[in-house]
């Protein structure tokens, strides 16, 4: 019965948040509450053990400090400087936005990334008269792509990483990174071909762009300073946080209430309060205890018991039925607790004869990363870009995205398949 009334909840939010008649926030924080009324866990449950508050902190430490260099003029120097250097051609404007961000993706944490991008092309689309959706959407394509490429880039990575010592940075560079710059490749060809239309060069605009001092938007005081040294220090510690020991939610934390404390003065910290996107944190609070719901009753862990039990074994279709699933799946749901279900499960496939797991693990982490690209909710970096969109009033449609996304995936899927057959599966049988 619990099973049965937690994917019923689950389904009916999911179907409210695709329709979008209703604040996403309210759907989903409507839904763990209903979890919580009809006994699936319990209050302590739900906030201990199914809200990942490492994700929450992360994100509005991030948000915080954006929102405060926002304010010095220091995106609008760029965006402009950025806009005039491709001298406002919108085909290579998008081309640029999105290595940068596919770079970010892989060096920081995806949700990073767009965090400090989104901001500077949605003043970039604004300065130039040109659609967001393309951009919005590219960018998410990218961070999702760029993420899969490193151990750092996605939580499902770091995960994986951590269950399993010795896939290290390296390794995930040798291993995975091939097929992510493949990927990302093939995705800036489709997204250039579907928008070629839409972007066209507006000369008016061109001249104007032209003819803007971008020094002038920078405030030059303090603050700028203040931003761009904070900015640079919690950076630098995402990228040496695994030699720090210092895990990326307290560098944010740190990074944040540093620069609170230091602007003070100039900027009153409510200000800055009122910038925090509380819907998107509200809304990942809500996902994530209606996933919990889904985890609680053990539908995520038969989910991940049927893999083993449909390929009786066998490694060749274990290995690609698990690229799939968790593609699929994770187009649908987020795609950490669903790898954290996964984890066990791949460690128990030793016990079938399976010795040689690297390639499932490639698999899973491939998976988990590019699924995220199906839907507006399939990976975090989604939900944020979502959120910053609909705060700057260029809503990101649901079924929209879905329509771009899916198929995306799809042949992303397909290409990692080949790709995992060719180089692990091929060798293995001939081994065999």
């Amino acid at each position: 019965m619990e099973i049965i009334l937690a994917t019923i909840i689950f389904i009916i939010c999911y179907i409210f948040i695709m329709t979008e008649k209703v604040n996403r926030a309210v759907v989903t924080m409507a839904g763990g509450t209903l979890l919580l009324l009809t006994g699936i866990y319990t209050t302590e449950k739900m906030l201990v053990d199914y809200i990942d508050w490492n994700t929450i902190a992360l994100l509005f430490s991030m948000m915080v400090l954006i929102a405060i260099t926002e304010k010095t003029g220091l995106f609008s120097y760029i965006a402009i400087r950025f806009a005039q250097r491709v001298k406002g051609a919108p085909i290579p404007l998008l081309i640029g936005a999105s290595i940068l961000t596919g770079i970010g993706s892989a060096m920081l944490d995806n949700v990073t990334t767009v965090l400090i991008f989104v901001p500077i092309i949605l003043k970039i689309t604004k300065l130039l008269k040109l659609p967001a959706f393309p951009y919005l959407v590219t960018i998410i394509f990218s961070s999702n792509i760029g993420g899969a490429a490193t151990l750092i880039g996605d939580p499902p990575n770091i995960m994986i990483g951590q269950a399993v010592e010795h896939l290290t940075f390296s390794s995930f560079l040798i291993h995975v990174a091939p097929v992510a710059i493949i990927l990302f490749v093939i995705m800036l060809v489709l997204v250039s071909f579907l928008f070629r239309n839409t972007l066209k060069r507006k000369s008016i605009e061109i001249e104007e762009l032209v003819k803007i001092n971008a020094a002038s938007y920078l405030n030059k005081t303090p603050m700028l300073y203040q931003s761009i040294t904070v900015l640079i220090l919690t950076i630098s510690g995402f990228l040496f946080h695994a030699f720090l020991h210092v895990e990326l939610t307290a560098i944010a934390l740190s990074g944040a209430i540093l620069l609170l404390l230091l602007t003070e003065k100039e900027l009153a910290t409510e200000q800055i309060f009122e910038k925090v996107e509380w819907v998107t944190l509200f809304f990942f609070i809500g996902l994530f205890t209606l996933v919990g719901g889904l985890e609680e009753v053990g539908v995520i862990d038969e989910l991940a018991r049927a893999i083993v039990v449909s390929t009786d074994g066998d490694y060749v279709k274990t290995t690609l039925l698990i690229l799939w699933i968790s593609g699929l799946f994770s187009g649908v749901v987020d795609n950490i607790p669903f790898v954290a279900a996964m984890i066990p499960v791949v460690q128990e496939f030793e016990s079938y004869g399976m010795v040689y797991l690297d390639p499932i693990w490639w698999s899973l982490a491939l998976g988990a990363c590019l699924g995220g690209n199906a839907t507006l909710v399939g990976a975090s970096a989604n939900v944020v870009v979502a959120g910053l969109a609909e705060g700057a009033k260029q809503k990101i449609p649901f079924i929209r995205f879905l329509l771009y996304g899916f198929p995306l995936v799809i042949i992303s899927l397909i290409i990692a398949t080949i790709y995992i057959y060719l180089r692990y599966l091929i060798p293995y049988m001939d081994q065999v």
